[in-house]
């Protein structure tokens, strides 16, 4: 049996959705570029985009509510509560105690690819990112522009905080265009190629206010190695859009879980 039986989540209104979505102002737009991050804000209501522009990259995501930074993307919920690679209808749940759909993927130029014949499919949430401590521990030299360092810089820069404060905020992601599954003999985690190529996005729906880093991935499109400068990377595009005020008449954001916090203690 299902772990989750789901039938009492909020089921993916693609009606309002992709009526939401038929007429879009961009309102921001920037570019990540390789081996690094970027920070952006993405009001509730708006829909923010990841563009492929030159060359098959992977993208590493996180997720924060932009007023409180201990509301992040919870991957690992996520991904019990839906599946080990997201696509269009998905949600990015958020971390105790409020968990709730942060973003809903309303758009994905990739829900094409599926499974493979090696059982991999695009945009996982089992990966953690790319750090440094690990490849320490691996390999025995430090690098400074794997996922983890990019996305604790951008945070640094977008809210202006000390380095180690700011790191302990960044956390395990969405691996956006990624091609991962895992291996039928030994159960380990695998990457191939990516089949991005330029002009696909993958686009979300913000639920509430957020806060989002982008890493372009020191990997490029994954399919070889990742931690080191080997790999051919290219930028990232993200564009913020806006959609007609009357489409969101009667739209809320979902509020925070209503379970008591009482833990059993009265």
């Amino acid at each position: 049996m299902l772990t989750y039986s789901v039938e009492q989540l909020p089921s993916f209104n693609a009606a309002f959705y992709n009526g939401a979505r038929a007429e879009l102002s961009k309102v921001a737009e920037l570019t990540v570029p390789p081996r690094d991050a970027r920070a952006f804000e993405v009001p509730a209501g708006h829909f923010f985009r990841i563009v492929s522009v030159e060359g098959p990259q992977v993208g590493d995501l996180n997720l924060w509510n932009a007023h409180d930074l201990t509301e992040r993307f919870y991957s690992g919920k996520t991904r019990a509560l839906h599946a080990t690679h997201l696509s269009t209808g998905g949600r990015l749940w958020s971390t105790f105690p409020r968990l709730r759909p942060m973003a809903t993927i309303t758009h994905d130029t990739l829900d094409w690819y599926g499974w493979d014949e090696d059982g991999a499919g695009v945009h996982d949430i089992i990966g953690t990112r790319c750090d440094p401590y690990t490849n320490l521990l691996l390999k025995g030299t430090e690098y400074h522009h794997c996922c983890h360092s990019n996305l604790t810089r951008a945070l640094v820069t977008a809210r202006d905080l000390p380095l180690e404060e700011a790191e302990v905020h960044v956390h395990d992601v969405m691996n956006v265009f990624m091609c991962t599954g895992y291996t039928r003999d030994t159960h380990q985690y695998f990457m191939k190629a990516s089949p991005v190529r330029p002009g696909d996005f993958i686009e979300f729906f913000a639920e509430i206010d957020l806060l989002v880093a982008l890493s372009a991935c020191p990997g490029g499109d994954c399919g070889a190695s990742h931690s080191d400068d080997a790999a051919k990377c290219y930028p990232l595009n993200v564009e913020v859009h806006r959609p007609l005020e009357r489409v969101l008449i009667g739209w809320q954001s979902p509020p925070p879980n209503r379970y008591s916090r009482s833990h059993g203690t009265g």
